[in-house]
């Protein structure tokens, strides 16, 4: 790997060990990799936890993208090899800690947990210590004490949407080194809503109703994963309604043949430009950019600022344009959301019916229906902050996108995009310079290339070792592949293995098999059958999307993309989490 650049302490920096990593694989025969380790200087021992796994998106990021992730967040991160990273040996030396960050690891990723526990079994890595006063934020969740209320959810919504505007506003007089001043004050309000009480009790009130009713419901009635269906069609999910609303899109464009063809030819981005110029063009002109405008900040890898969004790149959404139009009848967007809430309301009445006849059983309904009217009012926000977060992100960079055409006009930088290779602190310091250091960039262009062909370890330790984790469990065949039961049902399809988005050709029948998902995935969710990916948890990106749209999933298949092979027939056991290869 190459050298770690000197003096990048702040704000995000990529000092690193480059050294070799030794995983230990579940039969413990060793395995040499090369994983660049985050740099400590203390010389205790350290166990660190990959942010991206959590965050379903595990590709490397360039240094502006770090640092802004860094500056997001309220916990130190490391980084290493272009990822992040989570230093938790503090949680792990103290026994009032543990069992918190154990079971916040166990509901999110239990191969993370499984590989936490491995740790502590040793005895001799993490050096346990006293409890004293907290020395920050618990690692827990706040208690969900909040009303079932729809209008808490309104308001958490309008707060986030009023403020971006008020950025987008303010954020167009500011230049050179005041827009960076800017920047930062303004992500203090950034943070303030993303850890606004208010809104974290409204997503754990969700996710919190979602595990009673799975957990009671089984005891009760014997019913797997309920809330699977009870969460289909819930107001609020913007991911959900971003793609239903690009079936929209494709219903305006499916009946004009000129649009069609100019679509499948598009190998740039101006083909918008020449929309107009064929029949049907004017108005799928305007639903194309109707939709950019009000989702034009996602794309692939969202939570990297330096990440080309739909907005600046929309061919990249043509391929999912296409497949709707081929694939999917017109008004299907209406018919399956409706279709999706009337099958949670028939699950409802089932199950309070089934509940009313067993002892106890008017209590246990009304218990039921109390967590069922909780879950549907508080499951769609969910997806809501991180879309006001990655809203921001593009205002941000947009401005700073201005700010770096201002820099090339003057001779200090080569190319806009070279403002992606330094730290958000470096480039204030570019802008107020005028001076930039092109070897500096230069080795740090080398260095992400490197980094892009690694894999980044869900748990890692300072002596350089990967601890994968495993699953251990004992009620699967023999010979699946094994990961979380994240949204129920069983299907059989044909497995598409899929790198990239933009490059994929989906039909009905296929499974969708990938190493993560994030939003900008979700138009691919309406031509599958079926999920299955190597990242992921009960509430990350693919498993609600899949809850949502009442797709069978299997998240957190390790090597996933590796074991099935593209066009293998497999069956896809959401409700049990596990894969079934075929012959």
């Amino acid at each position: 790997l190459p050298p770690a650049s000197p003096g990048l302490s702040r704000g995000g920096g990529l000092a690193a060990r480059a050294l070799i990593v030794l995983t230990i694989s579940p039969v413990n025969r060793p395995i040499t990799t090369p994983f660049p380790i985050p740099e400590t200087d203390d010389g205790e021992n350290h166990v660190y936890v990959s942010v991206g796994h959590a965050q379903m998106m595990t590709d490397a990021m360039k240094p502006l993208g770090l640092s802004f992730w860094q500056l997001t967040t309220t916990r130190p991160m490391l980084d290493a090899g272009g990822r992040l990273f989570v230093d938790v040996t503090d949680e792990l030396a103290s026994p009032a800690k543990r069992a918190g960050l154990l079971e916040v690891m166990g509901r999110g990723d239990p191969l993370v947990r499984d590989a936490l526990q491995t740790i502590l079994d040793r005895g001799d890595f993490v050096r346990q210590r006293p409890d004293s006063a907290p020395s920050g934020p618990p690692v827990g969740p706040p208690p969900a004490t909040i009303e079932t209320d729809p209008a808490i959810v309104e308001e958490l919504i309008e707060r986030i949407q009023a403020s971006v505007t008020t950025l987008r506003r303010d954020i167009q007089a500011k230049t050179g080194p005041s827009l960076f001043d800017f920047i930062l004050d303004d992500l203090q309000e950034l943070k303030r809503l993303l850890f606004d009480p208010r809104s974290s009790q409204a997503i754990m009130a969700g996710m919190e109703a979602a595990w009673w009713l799975n957990e009671q419901l089984q005891a009760w009635l014997g019913e797997k994963n309920v809330a699977d269906t009870l969460t289909q069609s819930v107001p609020h999910n913007v991911t959900a309604e971003m793609g239903l609303e690009l079936l929209g899109v494709a219903d305006v464009i499916r009946p004009h043949p000129g649009v069609v063809a100019l679509l499948h030819d598009a190998e740039d981005d101006d083909f918008l430009d020449r929309l107009p110029k064929v029949e049907g063009g004017v108005e799928s002109e305007q639903a194309i950019r109707g939709f950019l405008e009000r989702y034009g900040m996602r794309c692939v890898g969202e939570i990297d600022i330096t990440r080309p969004r739909w907005g600046e790149r929309p061919s990249a959404l043509v391929p999912a344009i296409l497949a709707n139009v081929d694939n999917v009848e017109p008004g299907t967007a209406q018919r399956r959301f409706d279709h999706a809430r009337l099958e949670a309301a028939r699950k409802e009445q089932e199950l309070l019916t089934r509940l009313r006849s067993l002892p106890g059983g008017d209590q246990k309904a009304d218990e039921t229906k109390r967590m069922i009217d909780r879950v549907r009012t508080f499951a769609g926000y969910r997806e809501y902050p991180k879309y006001g977060m990655v809203c921001r992100y593009f205002v941000y960079k947009q401005a700073l996108l201005r700010e770096a055409e201002r820099l090339v006009e003057a001779g200090v930088l080569g190319d806009e995009e070279d403002i992606f290779f330094l730290t958000f602190h470096e480039l204030h310091d570019v802008a107020r310079t005028n001076v930039v250091d092109d070897e500096l960039i230069g080795r740090r262009k080398d260095a992400f290339a490197s980094y892009q062909a690694l894999t980044p370890p869900r748990v890692l330790t300072s002596d350089g070792e990967v601890v994968p984790g495993a699953y251990r469990r004992h009620d699967v065949p023999a010979g699946v592949l094994v990961g979380l039961a994240v949204s129920a049902g069983t299907v059989e399809g044909t497995a598409r293995v899929v790198a990239d988005m933009a490059q994929a050709e989906l039909g009905p029948g296929d499974v969708l098999v990938t190493a993560y998902t994030d939003p900008s995935w979700t138009p691919a969710f309406l031509t599958i059958t079926a999920l299955v990916t190597e990242v992921g948890g009960p509430m990350t990106h693919g498993a609600v999307i899949a809850r949502e749209y009442g797709l069978p999933a299997v998240v957190g298949v390790q090597d996933a993309t590796r074991l099935i092979r593209d066009g293998q027939r497999i069956r896809v056991h959401g409700t049990d989490g596990y894969v079934e290869l075929l012959p």
